[in-house]
């Protein structure tokens, strides 16, 4: 069986002659069924690989319990309570209370996923609009940070934070363009990109624009495998790839990347 792992072992001697730091994969769901009979060795890999810290990002109340689960767990991971929009018309009148509970736990790292999808229609986008703004209130209320998912809802997005007044927080998987970047900015929030940006020309362009002080880096595991890994499931240890492409759009060394980018996210995760 060792042919198997041969391009996995050679990656990680390359990967460490560089990478002294470590990375962090500041959004994934490894929650999910799919890794349930192999999670320590997805954790391990990661560890391997030198992702030394895995946000699993809930999408409801019984995600965010998992996700909790898992950081009781693993060392490495943390985790984040909230409801996605998607979810969002799931959310029963005394939904907040449970959520103020949870992020109370330790290890739990901020408010999310929350936010605006007008790209599916999985729940009205008065309900969502609901839920989204009750959930950063309750974020500012506790001090907490903000991950946030936005598709299409650019402008009822962007009102929603600034009228809410939050000022630490991403928006994650970000697939906008440089001008609304640069709104998120002036409020105080900073992006994340995922393995999109290693075949998508349009978005490497707006990688190139954007100062490396303002980026995250993410998997979105199990979506969004990065290439060369397209057609295999995510796991957070390729997080490495999204980090090698960032270094090669900016002409930058990936040191440089994976430097900015984890203090980064632990200046906003405050870990």
């Amino acid at each position: 069986m060792e042919h198997k792992f041969l391009n996995l072992k050679i990656y990680s001697l390359e990967l460490k002659k560089t990478n002294k730091i470590g990375l962090i994969d500041t959004h994934c769901h490894i929650f999910y069924d799919k890794y349930k009979n192999d999670i320590s060795e997805v954790v391990n890999r990661a560890k391997k690989e030198k992702v030394n810290k895995i946000i699993c990002v809930g999408i409801d109340i019984e995600t965010s319990k998992k996700s909790i689960k898992l950081s009781e767990k693993f060392e490495s991971i943390f985790a984040t309570v909230g409801f996605h929009p998607h979810e969002s018309k799931n959310a029963t009148n005394n939904y907040l209370d449970t959520i103020r509970s949870l992020l109370e736990t330790p290890k739990v790292v901020a408010v999310g996923e929350i936010g605006l999808d007008y790209y599916y229609k999985h729940t009205d986008k008065k309900q969502q609009i609901k839920v989204f703004r009750e959930q950063l209130e309750l974020a500012k209320d506790l001090n907490l940070p903000v991950v946030i998912h936005n598709r299409e809802s650019d402008n009822d997005l962007y009102d929603n934070i600034k009228n809410s007044k939050i000022s630490k927080g991403v928006i994650h998987c970000f697939s906008s363009d440089v001008n609304f970047a640069n709104k998120l900015f002036e409020l105080g929030l900073i992006i994340s990109f995922t393995g999109i940006i290693t075949f998508s020309k349009e978005l490497q362009e707006v990688v190139k624009e954007i100062p490396l002080s303002k980026i995250m880096i993410e998997t979105d595991s199990p979506y969004l495998t990065p290439v060369p890994f397209r057609g295999k499931r995510n796991e957070p240890y390729m997080v490495n790839e999204i980090a090698k492409k960032i270094a090669e759009i900016k002409n930058i060394s990936f040191d440089e990347v994976v430097n900015t980018t984890t203090n980064n996210a632990k200046k906003l995760f405050k870990f």
